[in-house]
């Protein structure tokens, strides 16, 4: 057994940023990777980068096409081979990164616990290896969901996230079930390359986590696209036929059966922690019932020698807590053991629509149903000058104030540049800051921050 300052498993944002901090303290750092077209983690492969990639490309679509569904065609294709460039550039560049310093060794293989500090490496030349450390980070992010329905793993025509985003031809008819986060940027971004797209969501309530205004405000946008959605759907099996595949529904609120017919169907059911080959049992780390690991709130595990960070411990899958994890740990290693999972609420995530629907802190409908004394301030993004120049005037602004301190409780921005906008007012409520700050704040004109200025100085309802 070679034993080693530190063994991370997963290439991960959180576990590459720590492997490269601890290789400038002197330590030497075990990285363990079992996909070789992973290094980089989740984000830059299969994750944040390709799918902005490809929106980004598909807002492109109707300027450089023309509707011309030949030209069309053709623009997805350029656009995969586009987003294939650009993460494989990443991905080399941060294998490089950690692979060329000389005290981090990057192992390709598929790690597993054989004992409380022990991890057994298979690795991909078929070699075995034993590594030891009293300090291991498991890092191994979250596996897409399939969802238990007849004919789904059987089928040729049925996609994750990760598999659709490798379809060089465009689906002239897109089936995708979930209507979540995931499910609506795809929706979107499929919708924009010219493909027929029809949403199927369990839920009776369009995305029932937001308030019910931005809720309508984000669907007649997304069906003004040509998005079709259909509510209280229950997809019961599904299968392949000559040129397609088709999908035998039900509806749960309305009681009658249906079909759809498509090209190809994305399964956007959700992701689940990926734990399963790491014998943690051997361990002694403790999960829950998804299989996430079970972390204290510096993201130490059963194990005092263990830490989890990312996905794998379940709770908000976004590159930036996977960062603000290695902050923790960082701060538990060499720190005043200060920070916590505590300490970064509350945080903003946005949701790459067009536009985008950014959201922080609490929602109206929570916070009245909370029965909270608040009071709610909105704006329509028509009202704000620089929409105009954009061209993109459709959407809502609103944000959700203490009636007793003014201080900001949440905010939900539905609208152009969203997702850099609610950083600031992210800033304004972790410094304590009232809305009468943005309020009286002086921005950049035009620029659709300046639309804080008019949201926080509406009459509150």
């Amino acid at each position: 057994m070679e034993k080693v300052d530190a063994i991370i498993i997963g290439f991960g944002k959180g576990g590459k940023t720590l492997a490269a901090d601890l290789a400038g303290r002197g330590w030497n750092v075990a990285m363990i990777e079992r996909n070789d077209k992973m290094y980089g983690g989740t984000c830059i492969n299969i994750g944040c980068i390709p799918t902005k990639t490809l929106i980004h490309q598909a807002n492109e679509t109707g300027c450089l096409t023309r509707g011309d569904k030949t030209a069309e065609k053709r623009h997805y294709t350029e656009a995969i081979e586009k987003k294939n460039a650009l993460t494989a550039m990443l991905r080399d560049r941060n294998y490089h990164n950690l692979a060329d310093n000389p005290n981090i060794r990057v192992y390709h293989g598929e790690g597993r616990f054989i004992s409380h500090n022990t991890v057994s490496v298979a690795l991909a030349d078929g070699d075995t290896l034993e590594l030891g450390s009293d300090h291991i980070f498991i890092n191994t992010g979250a596996r897409s969901i399939i969802p238990a329905i007849e004919g789904v793993r059987d089928s040729q025509r049925v996609y994750t996230s990760t598999t659709i985003m490798q379809l060089e031809k465009l689906p002239q008819r897109l089936a995708i079930i979930g209507g979540g986060y995931i499910g609506l940027e795809f929706a979107f971004m499929y919708a924009s390359f010219g493909s027929d797209v029809t949403v199927l969501d369990k839920h009776s309530d369009f995305i029932p986590k937001e308030d019910r205004d931005i809720a309508a405000a984000v669907k007649a946008v997304m069906e003004k696209k040509g998005i079709e959605f259909r509510m209280n759907a229950r997809t019961e099996s599904i299968r392949d036929m000559t040129d397609g595949v088709k999908l035998s529904c039900h509806d749960t609120e309305g009681g009658y059966s249906y079909e759809i017919e498509a090209d190809a169907v994305l399964l956007a059911t959700g992701r689940r922690p990926e734990t399963g080959s790491l014998n943690l049992a051997a361990a002694g780390i403790e999960t829950d019932a998804r299989g996430a690991v079970v972390v204290d709130s510096r993201l130490k595990t059963s194990n005092p020698h263990v830490w989890a960070m990312g996905d794998v411990k379940g709770g908000p899958q976004f590159t930036y807590i996977s960062l603000d994890d290695y902050r923790i740990i960082r701060d538990d290693l060499f720190g005043h053991h200060a920070r916590n999972t505590a300490d970064r609420d509350p945080f903003a995530y946005a949701v790459f629509i067009d536009p985008p629907l950014s959201r922080i802190g609490i929602g109206e409908d929570e916070a009245r149903a909370s029965g909270m004394d608040i009071g709610v301030v909105r704006l329509p993004a028509a009202s704000v000058p620089r929409a105009h120049t954009l061209e993109q005037t459709d959407g809502l602004l609103k944000a959700v104030i203490d009636k007793q301190t003014g201080k900001i409780l949440g905010a939900t921005l539905f609208c152009a540049d969203s997702s850099e906008v609610i950083n600031l007012i992210a800033i304004a409520m972790k410094t304590g800051q009232p809305g009468t700050f943005l309020r009286d704040f002086i921005f950049t004109h035009p620029s659709m921050s300046e639309a804080l200025n008019d949201l926080m100085g509406q009459p509150m309802t």
